[in-house]
């Protein structure tokens, strides 16, 4: 193969290529961007190297093509702005079929190769080298000069050493990149958590809600039914307790959670003048149910939308029949709601109300930020005028040493 005895890197020793190279990585050391590594390398291959023209393309996997993001010789700009960059269909050309084969290709007189594409001018000699990490093809370092023959075996084995050098900077760049934006999602979906929280809160202690429950309360209270009144004021502040006590809670044991549910439907029962009943079962005795414990508010955030919606909605003979069972490593929970006055079509919009915590969104980020798992699934029909509602609810069961909160 033709040697140019005119440049010193066709000559140089051992040590200069090792220096050349150490010089290349000591400059990509404190680049934080693509751009800025392409830019560096592309001007180091013309001062270092001696050559005249260098131009670094990336490959766009999407639109299967090689956009050129860097240039140095008489196509550079002074801003380090390309105007019109160059894109290369991968596959065509020399420079596409480097991108494909992912090996570097000395090409001593590109007369004789049919897939030379001129750029701005003709050029006799080309040496083209992928940007490669492992079995990834990042994009392709393209050099081409006037005279035949004028690249050497040494030359290609420099630049592919450069552009290996290149390939991990960039894997350490995309990678990094990759990690900052899944934290910045994470921390974006925490704070939708919170928000989601204090949401909670605001819905359950809505000023209807508060309002409602102690004008009920004080109505006992003037008619001198002073047990009555007691026992409402008793509940409702155990509720709002348990509200400020939990609200900055992941987790809630199962008993603690149920016993919440009860005051909540006593206060919703006696705010709506028994408008509805329930009776809620679980198993006593199960050492499981002592020892469960659920994500916050999922179990109250369900049964809010069901009553709030139920009214909203005009229904009336409603009656809620919930079953809790703690399994090994889930807490299941059957509701049955039987209801009248709602038909097919007002059922469409049963579970929306725009001021209201949509529930769905509540399990879907407790899903995508804990990774807890939450099935709920709803099965609706009609019989005679009645409206059957069976929802089933399963929850991880958060006591187990593999669903432990991190």
């Amino acid at each position: 193969m033709p040697q140019n005895t005119n440049q010193p890197t066709d000559n140089v020793n051992t040590e200069q290529f090792e220096d050349i190279l150490i010089y290349f990585s000591k400059s990509l050391m404190g680049k934080e961007n693509e751009e800025d590594i392409l830019w560096d390398v592309a001007k180091n291959c013309i001062s270092k190297l001696g050559f005249v023209d260098c131009v670094i393309y990336l490959v766009d996997p999407q639109q299967n093509i090689l956009i050129q993001k860097a240039a140095y010789g008489p196509k550079s700009p002074k801003d380090q702005t390309l105007y019109n960059p160059v894109e290369i269909t991968v596959g065509e050309g020399i420079t596409g079929s480097v991108a494909v084969t992912g090996v570097p290709e000395l090409i001593l007189d590109t007369t004789q190769d049919s897939r030379y594409i001129v750029d701005d001018d003709f050029r006799l000699s080309e040496i083209c080298v992928p940007i490669k990490y492992e079995n990834d093809v990042y994009g392709v370092i393209d050099c081409e000069h006037p005279e035949k023959g004028f690249f050497t075996n040494r030359h290609l084995k420099m630049l592919s050493a450069i552009a290996s050098i290149c390939a991990i900077k960039i894997k350490s760049v995309r990678a990094n990149k990759q990690l900052i934006e899944k934290e910045l999602k994470l921390i974006q979906i925490r704070e939708e958590v919170l928000e989601l929280k204090l949401k909670t809160l605001n819905s359950q202690l809505n000023p209807h809600f508060v309002f409602n429950a102690l004008n009920a309360i004080q109505y006992f209270i003037t008619t001198q039914n002073t047990k009555l009144a007691l026992d409402y004021f008793s509940t409702f502040s155990k509720l709002v307790r348990f509200y400020l006590k939990q609200i900055g809670q992941d987790s809630v044991s199962l008993y603690n959670e149920i016993d919440m549910l009860h005051w909540y439907l006593k206060l919703q029962k006696l705010r709506y003048d028994d408008s509805f009943d329930y009776t809620v079962s679980m198993e006593k005795d199960n050492n499981r149910s002592k020892q469960a414990t659920i994500p916050s508010f999922v179990v109250l955030m369900l049964f809010e939308n069901i009553v709030e919606q139920s009214i909203i909605n005009g229904v009336t003979n409603q009656h809620f029949k919930i079953g809790i069972k703690a399994l090994e490593d889930k807490v299941k929970i059957d509701v049955e709601y039987h209801c009248k006055g709602l038909d097919h079509e007002s059922h469409k919009n049963y579970w929306y109300r725009e001021e209201m915590v949509n529930w769905r969104d509540q399990i879907e980020l407790l899903n995508t930020v804990k990774g807890y798992q939450i099935f709920h699934e709803t099965i609706s029909s009609f019989n005679d005028g009645t409206h059957i509602k069976h929802i089933v609810l399963q929850l991880p069961n958060l006591a187990l040493p593999e669903n432990a909160l991190d």
